[in-house]
Protein backbone atom coordinates (compact mmCIF):
# COMPACT_ATOMS: atom_id res chain seq x y z
CA UNK A 1 0.00 0.00 0.00
CA UNK A 2 1.32 3.72 -1.15
CA UNK A 3 1.94 5.79 2.16
CA UNK A 4 1.34 9.39 1.47
CA UNK A 5 3.10 11.98 3.67
CA UNK A 6 1.33 15.18 5.14
CA UNK A 7 1.71 18.10 3.35
CA UNK A 8 2.62 16.06 -0.25
CA UNK A 9 1.23 18.41 -2.92
CA UNK A 10 -1.17 16.90 -6.04
CA UNK A 11 1.20 17.24 -8.33
CA UNK A 12 3.73 15.60 -7.36
CA UNK A 13 0.88 12.79 -6.41
CA UNK A 14 0.15 12.63 -9.74
CA UNK A 15 3.29 12.34 -10.87
CA UNK A 16 4.02 9.42 -9.07
CA UNK A 17 0.35 7.50 -9.95
CA UNK A 18 1.17 8.34 -13.32
CA UNK A 19 2.84 4.89 -14.71
CA UNK A 20 -0.29 3.03 -13.24
CA UNK A 21 -2.75 4.71 -15.14
CA UNK A 22 -3.95 4.05 -18.43
CA UNK A 23 -2.76 6.24 -21.13
CA UNK A 24 -4.85 9.15 -22.03
CA UNK A 25 -7.00 9.07 -25.13
CA UNK A 26 -5.10 9.99 -28.04
CA UNK A 27 -7.94 11.18 -30.01
CA UNK A 28 -6.94 9.97 -33.25
CA UNK A 29 -4.35 12.39 -34.15
CA UNK A 30 -1.02 11.31 -35.27
CA UNK A 31 2.25 12.15 -34.24
CA UNK A 32 5.14 14.22 -36.34
CA UNK A 33 6.63 10.99 -37.76
CA UNK A 34 3.46 8.86 -38.98
CA UNK A 35 3.18 9.62 -42.78
CA UNK A 36 0.34 10.89 -44.18
CA UNK A 37 -2.45 9.46 -45.62
CA UNK A 38 -2.88 7.52 -48.59
CA UNK A 39 -5.80 9.81 -49.99
CA UNK A 40 -3.11 13.13 -49.32
CA UNK A 41 0.15 11.68 -50.30
CA UNK A 42 0.09 13.47 -53.95
CA UNK A 43 -1.65 16.19 -52.77
CA UNK A 44 -0.06 19.84 -52.97
CA UNK A 45 -0.78 22.01 -50.86
CA UNK A 46 -1.37 25.64 -52.64
CA UNK A 47 -2.11 28.96 -51.14
CA UNK A 48 -5.39 30.58 -52.41
CA UNK A 49 -4.95 33.27 -55.17
CA UNK A 50 -4.24 36.93 -53.91
CA UNK A 51 -5.88 39.87 -55.63
CA UNK A 52 -2.83 42.57 -55.38
CA UNK A 53 -5.36 45.19 -55.50
CA UNK A 54 -6.98 43.66 -52.20
CA UNK A 55 -3.22 43.16 -50.72
CA UNK A 56 -2.00 46.62 -50.98
CA UNK A 57 -5.26 47.72 -49.63
CA UNK A 58 -4.64 45.45 -46.56
CA UNK A 59 -0.73 46.41 -46.12
CA UNK A 60 -2.48 49.84 -46.09
CA UNK A 61 -4.90 48.90 -43.60
CA UNK A 62 -2.48 47.23 -41.47
CA UNK A 63 0.07 50.15 -41.78
CA UNK A 64 -2.20 52.64 -40.26
CA UNK A 65 -3.40 50.18 -37.89
CA UNK A 66 0.63 49.82 -37.02
CA UNK A 67 0.93 53.00 -36.44
CA UNK A 68 -2.37 53.72 -34.48
CA UNK A 69 -1.48 51.35 -32.24
CA UNK A 70 2.03 52.41 -31.66
CA UNK A 71 0.57 56.11 -30.84
CA UNK A 72 -1.27 54.73 -28.35
CA UNK A 73 0.89 52.54 -27.01
CA UNK A 74 3.31 55.34 -26.51
CA UNK A 75 0.45 57.71 -24.92
CA UNK A 76 -0.61 55.26 -22.82
CA UNK A 77 3.25 54.75 -21.41
CA UNK A 78 4.28 58.17 -21.66
CA UNK A 79 0.68 58.57 -19.43
CA UNK A 80 1.80 55.48 -17.23
CA UNK A 81 5.24 56.77 -16.49
CA UNK A 82 4.37 60.05 -15.76
CA UNK A 83 1.78 58.82 -13.04
CA UNK A 84 4.55 56.58 -11.19
CA UNK A 85 7.12 59.91 -11.65
CA UNK A 86 4.38 61.80 -9.30
CA UNK A 87 3.92 59.48 -7.65
CA UNK A 88 7.98 58.29 -7.08
CA UNK A 89 8.73 62.14 -6.14
CA UNK A 90 5.45 63.87 -5.41
CA UNK A 91 6.42 67.92 -4.12
CA UNK A 92 9.35 67.23 -6.08
CA UNK A 93 7.82 67.09 -9.32
CA UNK A 94 5.35 69.74 -8.21
CA UNK A 95 8.62 72.10 -6.94
CA UNK A 96 10.23 70.82 -10.17
CA UNK A 97 7.12 72.37 -12.44
CA UNK A 98 6.97 75.14 -10.36
CA UNK A 99 10.44 76.27 -11.16
CA UNK A 100 9.81 75.56 -14.74
CA UNK A 101 7.12 78.06 -15.01
CA UNK A 102 8.82 80.34 -12.95
CA UNK A 103 11.85 80.25 -15.03
CA UNK A 104 9.74 80.35 -18.11
CA UNK A 105 7.85 83.44 -17.02
CA UNK A 106 11.82 84.77 -16.77
CA UNK A 107 12.59 84.09 -20.15
CA UNK A 108 9.52 85.96 -21.55
CA UNK A 109 9.73 88.23 -19.64
CA UNK A 110 13.53 89.06 -21.10
CA UNK A 111 12.37 88.40 -23.99
CA UNK A 112 10.11 90.93 -24.26
CA UNK A 113 12.61 93.33 -22.73
CA UNK A 114 15.23 92.46 -25.23
CA UNK A 115 12.88 93.01 -28.15
CA UNK A 116 11.53 96.38 -26.54
CA UNK A 117 15.50 97.33 -26.60
CA UNK A 118 15.77 95.92 -29.88
CA UNK A 119 12.49 98.16 -31.35
CA UNK A 120 14.21 101.36 -30.10
CA UNK A 121 17.85 100.41 -32.13
CA UNK A 122 15.72 99.90 -34.82
CA UNK A 123 14.06 103.28 -34.32
CA UNK A 124 16.53 105.11 -33.56
CA UNK A 125 19.18 103.56 -36.83
CA UNK A 126 15.63 104.14 -38.66
CA UNK A 127 15.52 107.84 -37.63
CA UNK A 128 19.47 108.07 -38.68
CA UNK A 129 19.38 106.95 -41.83
CA UNK A 130 16.20 108.86 -42.28
CA UNK A 131 18.20 111.76 -41.31
CA UNK A 132 21.00 110.71 -44.02
CA UNK A 133 18.72 111.01 -46.82
CA UNK A 134 16.95 114.07 -45.41
CA UNK A 135 20.52 115.55 -45.67
CA UNK A 136 22.21 113.99 -49.00
CA UNK A 137 18.50 115.15 -50.67
CA UNK A 138 19.52 118.67 -49.06
CA UNK A 139 23.42 118.41 -50.40
CA UNK A 140 21.88 117.37 -54.11
CA UNK A 141 19.50 120.08 -53.85
CA UNK A 142 21.75 122.76 -53.04
CA UNK A 143 24.36 121.40 -56.18
CA UNK A 144 21.73 121.27 -58.13
CA UNK A 145 20.66 124.74 -57.72
CA UNK A 146 24.30 125.75 -57.48
CA UNK A 147 25.23 124.39 -60.95
CA UNK A 148 21.61 126.15 -62.31
CA UNK A 149 22.80 129.42 -60.83
CA UNK A 150 26.39 129.04 -62.71
CA UNK A 151 24.26 127.56 -66.11
CA UNK A 152 22.49 131.25 -65.24
CA UNK A 153 25.41 133.21 -64.90
CA UNK A 154 26.76 131.80 -68.05
CA UNK A 155 23.94 132.29 -70.05
CA UNK A 156 23.63 136.05 -68.65
CA UNK A 157 27.69 136.56 -69.45
CA UNK A 158 27.19 135.14 -72.72
CA UNK A 159 24.12 137.62 -73.57
CA UNK A 160 26.05 140.62 -72.47
CA UNK A 161 28.67 140.08 -74.16
CA UNK A 162 26.27 138.97 -77.54
CA UNK A 163 24.94 143.05 -76.93
CA UNK A 164 28.17 144.06 -76.74
CA UNK A 165 29.17 142.79 -79.88
CA UNK A 166 26.07 144.14 -81.40
CA UNK A 167 26.85 147.20 -81.04
CA UNK A 168 29.78 146.62 -83.76
CA UNK A 169 27.63 144.96 -86.23
CA UNK A 170 26.96 146.04 -89.49
CA UNK A 171 23.30 147.42 -90.19
CA UNK A 172 21.62 149.25 -92.82
CA UNK A 173 21.78 152.77 -90.64
CA UNK A 174 25.79 152.49 -90.53
CA UNK A 175 26.43 150.53 -93.45
CA UNK A 176 27.72 154.22 -95.23
CA UNK A 177 29.64 155.11 -92.26
CA UNK A 178 31.13 151.81 -91.88
CA UNK A 179 32.14 151.83 -96.02
CA UNK A 180 33.61 155.36 -95.57
CA UNK A 181 35.71 153.82 -92.45
CA UNK A 182 37.14 150.93 -94.53
CA UNK A 183 38.22 153.07 -97.21
CA UNK A 184 40.02 155.51 -95.08
CA UNK A 185 41.87 152.74 -93.09
CA UNK A 186 42.41 150.08 -95.68
CA UNK A 187 43.93 147.00 -94.28
CA UNK A 188 46.77 144.41 -95.53
CA UNK A 189 46.24 140.69 -94.95
CA UNK A 190 49.11 139.86 -97.70
CA UNK A 191 52.60 139.64 -94.84
CA UNK A 192 54.90 136.98 -93.87
CA UNK A 193 55.95 136.86 -89.91
CA UNK A 194 58.64 135.38 -88.40
CA UNK A 195 59.02 132.13 -86.06
CA UNK A 196 58.68 134.81 -83.38
CA UNK A 197 55.05 136.64 -84.69
CA UNK A 198 56.80 139.25 -85.91
CA UNK A 199 55.98 140.56 -88.93
CA UNK A 200 58.63 140.30 -91.55
CA UNK A 201 57.50 141.01 -95.02
CA UNK A 202 54.57 143.03 -95.79
CA UNK A 203 53.17 144.08 -99.58
CA UNK A 204 52.38 147.38 -100.59
CA UNK A 205 48.47 148.03 -100.50
CA UNK A 206 47.59 148.44 -104.62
Amino acid sequence: MLRVASGTSAPFLLSRLRPLLPPPPARGRKSRHDPPAKSKAGRVNRPPPVDPEELLVVRERYRQYREVLSALRAEFQEVVMRKRYEEKLGTLAAERAQQEIEEHRMLMAWNDAENARMHLKREERTQQEQKKEQQRKLQAAIHRETLDEQFLQEKTQEVLQLQEEAKHFITKENLDQRIEAALDNPKNYNFSIDKEGRVAKRTAVS
